[in-house]
């Protein structure tokens, strides 16, 4: 029986992204556990300032065009037989604890960023799923050279 049967592994995209995925990918097939990558697109309106902006739909649909064509390659590039993905829209956190809710995973995998000062007083995605997710979180360490 294996430890984990389905995991989440949660991407945004940046170049760190491959790294958390790769982890993932090595648990999955460690486990024969089923993999899917998700990648939330945060779409904040922003208040037209003048006529040249364009409209608010055509932009969320070209950062969900842009993320699913980036999220395609990132699973390409993880061998012969890339895991299933999706792409889904609102607040990151809040649909990445409804995704765990819904899809029930075992486990979920996250990239986690080194923070220091001020910066351990804010709350990042990774500190909420940690503390709410319905599941194990596995928290990648992300060296600090590749932190954007």
């Amino acid at each position: 029986m294996a430890i984990y049967n389905r995991i989440l592994a949660l991407v945004d995209l940046s170049e760190v992204s491959l790294d958390v995925a790769r982890r993932a990918l090595e648990i999955q097939q460690a486990s024969g556990a089923s993999l899917e990558l998700l990648h939330v697109v945060e779409y904040v309106p922003v208040e037209p300032l003048s006529d040249s902006l364009l409209p608010a739909v055509q932009i969320e649909s070209e950062l969900i065009d842009r993320a699913k064509a980036r999220m395609a390659d990132l699973a390409a590039q993880l061998g012969t037989t890339p895991p299933t993905w999706r792409i889904e829209t609102g607040n990151v956190k809040g649909e990445i604890l409804r995704i765990a809710r819904e899809s029930h995973p075992d486990l979920i995998v996250i990239g986690a960023r080194e923070r220091h000062g001020l910066s351990i007083l804010v709350n990042l995605t990774e500190d909420t799923v940690l503390h709410a997710a319905p599941c194990d979180v596995l928290a990648v360490r992300i060296a600090p050279t590749k932190q954007g």
